[in-house]
């Protein structure tokens, strides 16, 4: 089930989920209402943020294995809409660590850039971004996109 909240200057979206086999219809629909190329997803460890990412890459046709970069930092999709960047920075101690990776020449290069963790960022995300908040709920997922 979805709802529509108009706030001052933005609209969020939730969306309920019940099971995993309802993400294809909810990945759609988010794919659908992005406006920005920078994603952040926030939620407990086990909400299901990469869970919920993979449903996109696949929706966006790609045929990648998808799963966390907690390691890596980050992991490169390519998709029929072409490259998305996927990072992970549940480990990250020091922002140091984010610069010499490269971080801003990949949130600079004009391709999608989906964030986990990035409260542990902020400093270096651009102001125009979206958020995507996955709540547990038991055995259910509130999903908000604003």
């Amino acid at each position: 089930m979805r709802h529509i909240f108009r706030e001052r200057d933005s609209v969020r979206m939730e969306w309920t989920v019940h099971a995993v086999e309802e993400l294809p219809e909810v990945a759609e629909q988010i794919l659908s209402l992005l406006t920005e190329t920078t994603l952040c997803f926030e939620g407990e460890m086990g909400a299901g943020k990469t869970t919920l990412i993979r449903s996109m890459i696949e929706c966006l046709g790609s045929e990648d294995v998808v799963s966390s970069p907690t390691f890596a930092l980050v992991a490169e999709y390519e998709t029929k809409k072409g490259l998305v960047y996927h990072f992970d920075f549940y480990r990250i101690d020091d922002i140091g660590e984010v610069y010499d990776m490269g971080f801003e020449e990949y949130l600079y290069s004009g391709n999608p850039c989906w964030i986990e963790w990035s409260n542990k960022i902020l400093t270096l995300l651009p102001e125009n971004r979206q958020t995507i908040t996955i709540e547990k709920l038991g055995t259910k997922r509130k999903i908000t996109l604003s």
